[in-house]
């Protein structure tokens, strides 16, 4: 039977008891590297290994489950950052949104946004997150990209500290207002790494999504026959990435944005926060933002002027607007129950949305500038 005839036989909505059962382990509960990252769902869900393979394997093939991949600390490997980008026209946004999406490898993450009123920084409507080989400068590629695509400004957000990386949209839902781990968030700074050409070559082998077909026990043994190693070598290989720290998890993605094929949505309101605080309080208010258990994403940035000195950053995904609202309302009143104050703060809604793996090959990237030198305002 195959992965897409399997797919019909099996329910595939999120909402699925058991599904759900699977998804609130799989999306950000296996931190690392496992050799058996599907055992592990099993083993934490209370669900046999063949229900897990036979659910996300028809999950995927069904779209529910946007992609199935370990994730990597890409700010470790690559120099990236949040790029916020104000058109000369707004009758270009959505050409502009396509070509980052469908042209650029180096932009992930492409939405628009907007706000609930005009506050600093509410005229730059396309947010990217982009990154760069090493060696390059983000500032190099996001010139060229205003070139392509005719944009008036860019306004470059590289992190400084790392607080929260996560999805689990299923096991969020009915998360308590204000719910926080008993200790502050660890804050990773994104320095980058060096690697042997053997981590390279493990390292591009794990990154790549798994299709329908490869949800299987062993899921590690055709990407390590893919590097050119045996399976015990790319697994301790692949461990060792961890001391580097540059693992994030193994995950299965929801589609958090599209309704699935029967109009089910896993999400409906994707909130992007700023907040200002005193300067050298950065460190510690990101701590205890991302201390939060709602939030899949914080980070010190430094949004400058145009953003009112906005400094920390977060992300929360939600299916009800002023329950976001009322999880950013408790994060706000204990940063100041712990003495920091918010000098600033606002919401950046997001509207249309793609999100794909940033490329980080210097070879792709020179390729790509040379296919697009001299070319301007190509939407």
């Amino acid at each position: 039977m195959t992965a897409t005839e399997n797919s019909t036989l099996v329910p595939t909505e999120h909402t699925d008891p058991i599904n759900a059962q699977i998804l609130a382990v799989s999306e950000d509960q296996i931190k690392g590297f496992h050799k058996h990252p599907f055992q592990f769902v099993a083993e934490k869900s209370g669900l046999p290994l063949e229900t897990v393979l036979e659910r996300v394997q028809a999950m995927l093939s069904a779209g529910v489950i946007r992609r199935v991949r370990q994730t990597l600390l890409a700010n470790k490997l690559a120099d990236g950052g949040l790029v916020a980008w104000k058109m000369n026209s707004n009758d270009k946004l959505d050409a502009a949104f396509d070509f980052m999406f469908k042209e650029d490898p180096f932009s992930g993450h492409v939405v628009l946004r907007s706000t609930d009123r005009e506050v600093s920084g509410s005229d730059f409507r396309l947010w990217t997150t982009v990154k760069v080989p090493q060696g390059k400068e983000i500032s190099e590629h996001c010139d060229a990209l205003k070139r392509l695509v005719g944009a008036e400004q860019y306004i470059i957000m590289q992190p400084k500290g790392i607080f929260a990386l996560g999805v689990g949209h299923v096991r969020r839902k009915t998360m308590e207002i204000g719910s926080k781990a008993d200790e502050p968030a660890e804050m990773i700074t994104p320095d980058i790494v060096d690697l042997t050409q053997e981590e390279w070559d493990v390292l591009i082998a794990m990154k790549r999504d798994f299709k329908p077909e490869e949800i299987v026990p062993e899921i590690w043994a055709a990407r390590a026959k893919e590097a050119g190693v045996s399976l015990d070598r790319f697994c301790e290989v692949a461990r060792g990435f961890e001391t580097k720290g540059i693992l994030g998890r193994f995950s299965t993605f929801l589609e958090h944005v599209k309704p699935s094929q029967t109009g089910v949505r896993v999400t409906r309101f994707n909130a992007l926060f700023h907040w200002r605080v005193p300067e050298g309080m950065q460190a510690r208010a990101g701590s205890e933002v991302g201390r939060h258990d709602i939030m899949t994403h914080a980070y010190w940035r430094e949004g400058g002027p145009r953003f009112a000195n906005a400094n920390i950053m977060g992300v929360v995904h939600g299916t009800d607007k002023q329950r976001v609202l009322e999880h950013k309302a408790a994060i706000d009143r204990h940063l100041e129950s712990i003495g920091i104050p918010v000098l600033y703060t606002n919401v950046f809604w997001g509207g249309r949305s793609e999100i794909k793996p940033s490329e980080i090959s210097p070879k792709v990237y020179a390729e790509w500038h040379t296919k697009w030198a001299g070319k301007a305002d190509v939407i």
